[in-house]
């Protein structure tokens, strides 16, 4: 598993998927929750979508 998600990309996934499940843990729609994929696929740098779709958003070495 190697990273396929890049830097702007990260911080976009972890403050949006914070975001939305800070809002669903004060009271909003439960649905909300889906906010856990993009931050588990910010933190850890990996989308399990972007090999399907041949993406990569890192620099290439």
């Amino acid at each position: 598993m190697s990273c396929n998600v890049g830097g702007f990309d990260r911080i976009l996934r972890i403050v949006v998927g914070l975001a939305l499940v800070v809002y669903a843990f004060l009271g909003a729609q439960p649905i909300a929750y889906i906010g856990v994929i993009p931050l588990v696929t910010g933190l850890f740098g990996f989308c399990p979508l972007y090999p399907i779709f041949k993406i990569s958003t890192c620099k290439k070495k």
